[in-house]
């Protein structure tokens, strides 16, 4: 390899926070038009090292080179001047401005006058057609489809010269088909010189579109090698340290009635319906897995089962009886245990501790509270016997949650929720932004609640998920629901065919007409 072909060399970068060690000693290149995946667990130092590389921390110890030119400064402009663009999981888009609003937003001097449109359109349009990245300029960002909003993103970074893309859980929201799509667009990129860092949970596509590979753990590389010498086994290995054994679905006949959901629709407040003649039925020992796109009425559909939405129109049974009391206390009283789309807002409070945390829901266990008296005793016995059943590691009863990694704040509500043996369990988005570990565990408490008894609805975007753990499989589209179709019926080219509207049919056998 000579000097030449290297873009970007990152040189023993180490970063403390206090007393922990984010990143130890990292030290690892990347060659022009080439794609490295950088890989690990959830608190491996993957975030901490891109914001190194991005400008926004400035390291310890070590240094990076950027075409030859030193970072020295913990500055995003310099690091964009550079060369260096990144692309975030969450989008960063105005959604009230257009395409080449968004494009071109920062990137005048504050004392100009006007905006230079005219000169910004041509280099958008010009960059749009070099890279294959078909976008509208003068169309909001609220109209564009996600896969749209994702073009934007690495337009606005090749807008500002970026020659080293950084793009973090890049097909985490697409259908499969954007995703092949997405991947089409980038060989094109990296055949016209453009080199990669892809930072993905979904090991498949690391295996279909890296070069190299980098895995952290603890903060510390502990493997670099080429995607040649990789297989699922070896990357899930590396991540963790041991190897991770898959968990299997058994065959299990379908017991009684837990949930029906029968023509049930809602308008919110703006007058647009969210949920349109939605059917769905759920019985015991049953997973029934919810594929879409994000923002087609699944939030709704979640709302719905966990109390804090009134249905406009239809009904809800559970265990044959009609739902007439939408509260989420008294849907927890009906049996029913959230796992929350985020975390962060919905499933912790940040501050509290993990053990204040574990007894949220536990409304009228008088062994926690007595006569307005917390038992302080009883609590910390509680937390530290499911921190030790779920493996919450780093973490002790008065740990403050907001400190914990993606995976155990997860499993944080885990434990709390499956402790109390809920008979429907409603798992929304329940492994997203988590790594190989923290994921199958995930996946072997809901199978274990299915096996006991439980009846579990899966709201996820992750098609190999909800192929793998789900008994039946349904697509929300538009605010419709189509018809539950047995697992082994359906493909994942299906499931994104139906994902984005092309065939679909909701359960009531009513195509779609959304625009």
């Amino acid at each position: 390899m000579t000097q030449s072909e290297i873009v970007l060399r990152v040189d023993q970068i180490t970063k403390r926070f206090g007393n922990l060690t984010a990143n130890d000693a990292i030290s690892f290149s990347l060659e022009k038009g080439k794609v490295l995946s950088l890989l690990g667990e959830n608190g491996a130092g993957k975030t901490t090292l891109m914001n190194i590389i991005f400008g926004h921390y400035a390291a310890d110890e070590g240094h990076i080179e950027v075409f030859g030119n030193r970072l020295d400064s913990s500055s995003p402009a310099q690091a964009i001047a550079l060369g260096v663009g990144m692309v975030h999981q969450h989008f960063t888009l105005a959604d009230n401005l257009t395409v080449l609003e968004n494009i071109i937003l920062g990137t005048e001097k504050l004392w100009s006058l006007r905006q230079e449109k005219k000169s910004a359109r041509d280099k958008l349009m010009s960059l749009s057609e070099e890279f294959g990245l078909t976008v509208d300029p003068d169309a909001s960002i609220k109209s564009l489809t996600v896969g749209e909003k994702q073009r934007v993103e690495i337009l606005k970074a090749l807008y500002r010269g970026a020659k080293i893309l950084i793009l973090d859980e890049p097909t985490a929201v697409l259908t499969p088909q954007e995703s092949d799509q997405l991947f089409v667009i980038l060989r094109d990129m990296l055949a016209r010189g453009l080199s990669v860092i892809f930072i993905s949970h979904k090991l498949g596509e690391v295996m279909n579109i890296a070069d190299d590979i980098a895995v952290l753990r603890h903060g510390k590389l502990v493997a670099n090698f080429p995607v040649s010498e990789a297989s699922r086994e070896i990357i899930a290995e590396k991540m963790v340290g041991e190897v991770i054994p898959q968990p299997v679905r058994e065959t299990l006949l379908a017991g009684d009635p837990l949930l029906k959901i029968d023509g049930v629709s809602f308008d919110d407040e703006a007058g647009q319906a969210q949920l349109k003649s939605v059917s769905l039925h759920l019985r015991r020992n049953q997973i029934v897995g919810i594929a879409g796109v994000s923002g087609n009425g699944q939030k709704a559909l979640s709302d719905l089962i966990c109390g804090t939405l009134q249905p406009g129109k239809g009904t809800v049974e559970m265990s044959g009886k009609t739902v007439h009391n939408f509260h989420p206390l008294h849907m927890v009283e009906q049996g029913v245990g959230r796992v929350p789309e985020d975390r962060h807002v919905e499933g912790v409070v940040g501050d509290f501790s993990v053990e204040e945390n574990l007894i949220l829901e536990q409304y009228s266990n008088k062994e926690f509270s007595k006569k307005g008296w917390l038992q302080a005793g009883a609590i910390r016995a509680h937390a530290e016997r499911l921190i030790k059943a779920f493996d919450i590691r780093g973490a002790a009863p008065d740990t403050i949650v907001r400190g914990l990694s993606g995976g155990n704040m997860q499993k944080v509500i885990l434990a709390r929720i499956l402790e109390n043996n809920p008979q429907i369990i409603l798992a929304n988005q329940p492994t997203r932004g988590l790594d190989v570990g923290a994921a199958t565990f995930v996946h072997e408490q809901l199978l274990k609640a299915r096996g006991r008894g439980a009846g579990v609805i899966l709201i996820s975007e992750d098609l190999e998920e909800l192929l793998a753990i789900s008994d039946q499989v349904a697509v929300m589209y538009h605010g419709q629901l189509s018809k539950q179709m047995p697992v082994e019926e359906v493909t994942l080219q299906q499931l994104g065919l139906l994902m984005s509207g092309e065939g679909f049919m909701s359960a009531d056998g009513e195509a779609s007409h959304a625009a």
